[in-house]
């Protein structure tokens, strides 16, 4: 049984993600106090968000001093980013036991990167909150003004409950951005012309171009149901431009113009902005994307 303590009174999302990790961490057996009482702290064998005191060794991850915790990069932590850079890897063992020990620390970081660092940013007043952000939705399980028979307790742990159900999907979700990248790459290793990556399953693509600096892919080819797509890739992240975009001639025309013009039997369609375009088969979009391809300067 893990001993945790953190405060009692309004909670914010870092210590209800925090311990919301650590339960998951502990696999359930854990026991809360919320406490300002420094026995109820000294008894415990995690403390986090409360008592002034930041010491990785002794498991205190308080980060409301003036010489307070900060990442690399100079980013403010909070209690949720401590506990999960210490806890995180035993936390994501317990929910995603298909994840291989060796990628652990990956899910972790990416996890990081997004989710918990959101958090972190939030809570120090480094970032603007908004009514729909994860932290604004768990804070708002705190009693309102005209709640004063709400059992706070209670409300602490439904929205640990909730913050449990976005953790396990956000590390679901960042062992699938590994393994697609680990497919990405697998393909433009092995692919005749680096301009043009094809994949044979569906997967997320645009993060791992970027991530891997595959910066001479001008397409990225891949299947669509029983169709086929090729896809322009962008300049960089989020970007709506194409760093080749398709022919313009291309532009709109569906089935048997597109076929005549491009003289692929099987093309379907091209976006008029010139970003996709597709072919009822894998071999169709491939030689769109070298007619493509061939008119890069």
């Amino acid at each position: 049984m893990l001993k945790v303590a953190t405060h009692n009174g309004t909670f914010h999302a870092d210590d209800v993600f925090a311990f919301a990790i650590l339960r998951a961490a502990a696999d359930g057996r854990i026991e809360l106090a919320r406490s300002r009482d420094q026995q109820d702290w000294d008894a415990a064998a995690v403390v986090f968000d409360v008592g002034g005191v930041y010491d990785r060794e002794a498991r205190r991850y308080d980060h409301h001093m003036r010489d307070k915790p900060l990442r690399p990069n100079g980013e403010p932590y909070s209690s949720a980013g401590l506990v999960w850079r210490d806890f995180g890897e035993a936390a994501i063992g317990r929910m995603l036991a298909e994840v291989p020990a060796e990628a652990i620390v990956r899910v972790l970081e990416r996890v990081d990167a997004g989710l918990v660092r959101d958090v972190d940013l939030m809570d120090n007043g480094a970032m603007t909150p908004t009514p729909g952000h994860f932290s604004t939705v768990i804070e708002a399980f705190n009693a309102t003004f005209v709640e004063d028979g709400r059992d706070e307790a209670a409300a602490f742990l439904q929205a640990a409950d909730i913050a449990a159900l976005v953790l396990e999907r956000a590390c679901a979700r960042a062992w699938a951005s590994v393994q697609a990248e680990a497919t990405v790459a697998q393909a433009a290793q092995g692919a005749g012309d680096p301009r043009i990556i094809v994949l044979d399953s569906r997967v997320p693509w645009e993060d791992a171009v970027h991530d891997l600096g595959l910066d001479k892919a001008f397409y990225v080819v891949r299947p669509a149901g029983a169709a086929w797509t090729c896809s322009a890739v962008p300049p960089e992240r989020g970007s709506f431009a194409q760093r080749h975009p398709l022919p313009e001639a291309w532009g709109g025309l569906r089935d048997e113009a597109l076929a005549e013009l491009t003289g692929i039997p099987d093309a379907t369609f091209c976006h008029p902005a010139l970003f996709v375009c597709g072919a009822r088969s894998r071999e169709g979009a491939v030689a769109l994307a070298r007619i493509a391809a061939s008119t890069a300067a």
